[in-house]
């Protein structure tokens, strides 16, 4: 008998196994058709792939050294020869410096996401799946964190490590740490209770087992989809604490300090602050338009 079942188990299992191998192709099919058909969030994706792009290709893209002091043609405007989006108050030009301030605030960005991402998504699914004691003093721990404004945590932070555009990056990682731990602990919570986690849990699988094949692939879409939204705003904060003077410091071309060092002639030349701004704006809003377009692509709730 004992024999008997085993085989059982086996077949059943290899069985759903191969339903799930040929479910997820078709998932993602759809997903795929969903989201080419939402042509203003596609359109965000193609942007900031774009803007990625001529960000890791700075040196090859941007015309001049981003660094290069002409005082003879300071705050040259928009068009001027030489200087396609004009030039900054120490005659450098912008174009060079918004394409190196992109790589620059784009890497602090993704890589706070991606810290932040995996130590919430860590933190969150251990408590939501374990509950208890630990998930109550984690929680606990998480609301106070939540209660400080963003920028004022990571300008404690900030403060408290020194300025800088490496310190700013952990003080922004930091402070995106409590919003996937309590986004992925709410999410794991209501997923225990489900019949494939109690099945899991029946045959005996161990924790581990079945948060990483049973509870993490099924979170996994949200967690895309937070992870492309959560980006911008990272990007943000980023540029907020080096525009304080707490992140980027001259004279590295990072969009926010570009930001601070043009607000004091934004009278004389304005297009010293609108175009870092137009950077800024450009990479949050392509990001939330293609974040929002692969949340509805990803919703399996949704019918074609």
């Amino acid at each position: 008998m004992v024999g008997r079942a085993e085989k059982l188990q086996q077949r059943f299992a290899g069985t759903a196994e191969a339903d799930l191998a040929s479910v997820r192709p078709r998932r993602r099919h759809v997903a795929a058709r969903r989201l080419w058909r939402d042509k203003v969030g596609t359109a965000g994706g193609v942007v900031f792939v774009l803007i990625v792009l001529a960000a890791v290709a700075a040196p090859v893209v941007a015309p001049t050294d981003p660094d290069a002091i002409s005082l003879s043609d300071r705050f040259a405007p928009v068009g001027s020869d030489g200087y396609p989006l004009g030039a900054d108050a120490f005659g450098r030009d912008l174009l060079s410096r918004i394409i190196w301030g992109g790589r620059a605030s784009l890497a602090v960005g993704l890589s706070a996401t991606l810290i932040a991402m995996s130590i919430g998504v860590l933190i969150g699914s251990v408590s939501g799946y374990m509950g208890g004691t630990a998930d109550t003093v984690i929680m606990r721990v998480t609301d106070v964190l939540l209660a400080f404004p963003y920028i004022l945590l990571a300008i404690v932070i900030v403060g408290t490590l020194g300025p800088g555009l490496f310190n700013a990056m952990l003080a922004v990682a930091i402070s995106g740490i409590p919003f996937y731990i309590r986004l992925m602990r709410g999410m794991v919570v209501s997923l225990r209770q489900q019949q494939y986690v109690e099945a899991a849990t029946a045959i005996g699988a161990t924790h581990a087992a079945i948060l990483r094949r049973a509870i993490l692939p099924s979170i996994m879409p949200y967690i895309i989809v937070s992870f492309t939204i959560n980006v911008g705003w990272l990007i943000l904060e980023a540029a907020g604490l080096s525009f304080l003077g707490l992140g980027a410091q001259p004279p590295t071309s990072e969009w926010g300090a570009m930001l601070s060092e043009a607000r004091s002639y934004v009278t004389v030349a304005p297009h010293a602050a609108i175009v870092p701004g137009i950077g800024i704006f450009v990479v949050v809003i392509s990001l939330n338009l293609f974040g929002d377009a692969l949340r509805d692509a990803l919703d399996v709730r949704l019918r074609d």
